[in-house]
């Protein structure tokens, strides 16, 4: 069910004054005034999403009298929101002007035509040099145009409850060298916490990206074996890094390591991980993203105040430790315009607003995010606004990015149905394997794929 919400320009005034409003808003003839239409995803925890589109509606119609922002937030998952946003892009009649997206879909969204290149508006906004040439990368399509503006990004490792871990007679801090650290760390705490999950790791179709990029991709990009070679600019067919990576999953769900099947598969498990299973001692360590505590902060949806005293941070390692060691992923979300938008100029404008300095700092801490604007990160605000933000920012030197071309959501949903199958025993990883390198080349041609590494 969609919920429509029209801020007009005299809502919460008290957030700004018009003369900041006017002078962070690019100057545009809008004397015939209008509606900027913005789709975004509205579900579980993102309640700082939802305040900072209310706050950046009032203040773009204050800035510019005669325009109303139509909010439009979608209460979907990921992989249902990012269906209804596409179906939503299909038609000039229902497409939204501003769109929530998420880093990894540009290319296919793009392809598909939903999406406005950006570049002629942001070489006149005085915003775009706090970006990051990383956070500008993440929006570029391969035909190098910018699709959007970065919200901020994220970097994945292990949460862990320190007091669980100490039980279990696991010395903290705790930082496991190799993936034979984290299964004897788990087997250590389901012998000394039966009633507790030892650890989680997204797997299956139930938490759709979550699946790929939290759990798969975590295991399989500490080995030789990622999915794309960008030096050749081919996909590498599944090989022994896969097959690992498998194994580690049956591994941990075999033996009863991780949580039941029958929870991991629920669309709303991440959100029960973040409000409950955490909080309340359910679950020892968790395979998760950098912005899990934006859960526990006050106003939150499970304020949590002993939280930093209790959780610890560890990096992911890579399977044998060789390598640099340690591994993580990153993605993001942007706000981008869409292909549909009749005054693409003010739907900027909405943007320009939106992710202005106060905005962005607004939004990332609220949100967990590490910021991709230079005058956010230096905030000191910013640096003092979480006990996790130093570890999980330390994550970047060696994170990695999803291979952002129009393939990949096709092969990350065929990875959360392998996940999926080895988890629940109905498949192994070796037939994974198998039906991966044959859909993977019925996808993309033979041609455009290469022998996975030894």
């Amino acid at each position: 069910m969609r919920r429509k919400i029209v801020v007009s320009g005299v809502a919460m005034v008290a957030m700004t004054t018009a003369g900041m409003l006017t002078a962070l808003a690019p100057a545009v003839s809008a004397s015939t005034g209008g509606v900027i239409k913005v789709a975004y995803e509205n579900y579980g925890t993102n309640i700082t999403l939802n305040t900072l589109m209310q706050k950046a509606g009032a203040q773009f119609a204050k800035a510019y009298p005669g325009w109303t922002v139509d909010l439009e937030p979608i209460a979907a998952a990921e992989n249902p929101y990012y269906t209804k946003l596409d179906l939503m892009s299909q038609s000039a009649a229902t497409a939204p002007d501003i769109l929530y997206e998420d880093t990894f879909l540009v290319n296919s969204d793009t392809a598909a035509g939903y999406l406005a290149p950006l570049n002629s508006y942001l070489t006149k906004w005085s915003g775009w040099s706090q970006y990051s040439a990383a956070a500008k990368a993440a929006a570029k399509g391969v035909n190098g145009e910018i699709y959007g503006v970065s919200m901020g990004t994220d970097t994945r490792g292990l949460w862990y409850n320190k007091t669980l871990l100490q039980k279990a007679g696991i010395a903290v801090p705790w930082q496991p060298k190799s993936w034979a650290d984290i299964i004897s760390a788990a087997a250590k705490i389901k012998k000394a916490e039966p009633g507790v999950v030892p650890i989680n790791v997204y797997s299956g179709v139930g938490t759709g990206e979550a699946s790929s990029m939290q759990g798969f991709e975590m295991f399989l990009y500490g080995t030789n074996n990622p999915l794309y070679d960008s030096t050749t600019n081919k996909w590498e067919q599944a090989g022994a890094g896969w097959l690992a990576s498998l194994n580690a999953i049956k591994t941990l769900y075999g033996q009863n390591l991780a949580a039941s099947p029958q929870d991991a598969l629920n669309p709303n498990w991440g959100s029960s991980v973040g409000e409950q299973e955490l909080p309340q001692g359910k679950l020892a360590i968790d395979l998760d993203g950098s912005w899990v505590s934006s859960d526990w902060v006050k106003g939150a949806v499970a304020p949590w105040p002993q939280w930093s005293s209790v959780m610890g941070e560890a990096a992911m390692p890579t399977e044998n430790g060789q390598g640099a060691g340690k591994v993580s992923m990153s993605g993001g979300w942007l706000l981008s315009v869409g292909s549909h938008a009749t005054n693409k100029q003010m739907a900027f404008n909405f943007i320009t607003i939106a992710l202005n300095q106060q905005n962005s700092l607004f939004y990332d801490i609220g949100a967990g995010q590490i910021a991709t604007r230079a005058d956010v990160a230096s905030a000191p605000s910013y640096k003092a606004s979480s006990a996790s933000i130093t570890a999980f920012s330390s994550f970047v030197p060696f994170t990695h990015f999803r291979p952002a071309y129009t393939d990949y959501p096709k092969l990350s949903n065929e990875i959360q149905v392998i996940t999926g199958q080895v988890m629940t025993g109905q498949a192994t990883p070796a037939q994974g394997v198998a039906t991966y390198n044959k859909y993977l080349i019925s996808l993309v041609g033979s041609s455009k794929v290469e022998p996975a590494p030894m």
